[in-house]
């Protein structure tokens, strides 16, 4: 085979590698997104559906807060008790799961996700 045919292949692997990296490296700035909906009801009883979350930051759920939260999403979250996604009384709500508060216990006023 000539030099000139190993020097073009050598140069159109290298594009193309060059071209496939740019591709993927664009694509993973795209936002990234939990895949389903998580469900919750607030203590009015009103039923609240956020459609595929982001999976980076912290999401507030309604001012009130939620009593009752389904994550029917891909991925497993995390809920908390503040607005901040911080602090202690976290509750770990794996995907396809559901869970209620008690009768006195503290509403539910945000979530992130465990990625």
């Amino acid at each position: 085979m000539p030099v000139i045919d190993h020097r073009r292949r050598r140069l159109g692997t290298a594009a193309g590698a060059a071209l496939l990296t740019l591709t993927v490296a664009g694509c993973s700035g795209l936002g990234r997104t939990a895949v389903g909906p998580v469900t919750y009801t607030t203590e009015r009883d009103a039923v609240i559906m956020v459609n595929s979350p982001s999976v980076r930051g912290c999401h507030r759920l309604a001012p009130a807060g939620a009593k009752e939260v389904s994550n029917g999403t891909l991925i497993d979250i995390i809920l908390y008790r503040t607005r901040d996604c911080t602090g202690p009384g976290t509750t770990y709500l794996a995907t396809k799961l559901s869970d209620v508060n008690g009768a006195h216990a503290l509403p539910w006023r945000s979530f992130s996700t465990v990625h």
